[in-house]
């Protein structure tokens, strides 16, 4: 079964990473609040992105490893600047 991972942009700016079986139903679960915590307080949302793999796990793998990234690697990511996020994965120098 397919599987997508989404990321949101909500009302506050915030972005919410995510994965599911069904795109469309879990967006309107966002819209009309019934989604995660985050986005009922953050409404309404926007999806900005989205990548689709052949099983739901790859999906939540993916969203796993997004969960960790700054702020920054993610707007690069939604955005298409492949060739940036390796220099935002490294920490500054102080």
């Amino acid at each position: 079964m397919k599987g997508y991972l989404y990321i949101l942009l909500c009302a506050d700016g915030s972005f919410y990473t995510g994965s599911t079986k069904d795109l469309e139903r879990r967006l309107e679960e966002h819209q009309n609040g019934e989604g995660a915590n985050h986005t009922r307080k953050r409404l309404p949302v926007e999806l900005v992105y989205t990548e689709e793999y052949e099983r739901i796990d790859e999906a939540y793998y993916r969203e796993r490893q997004i969960h960790g990234w700054s702020r920054d690697k993610k707007q690069a990511l939604i955005e298409g600047r492949n060739q940036d996020l390796p220099g935002l994965a490294k920490r500054k120098q102080k």
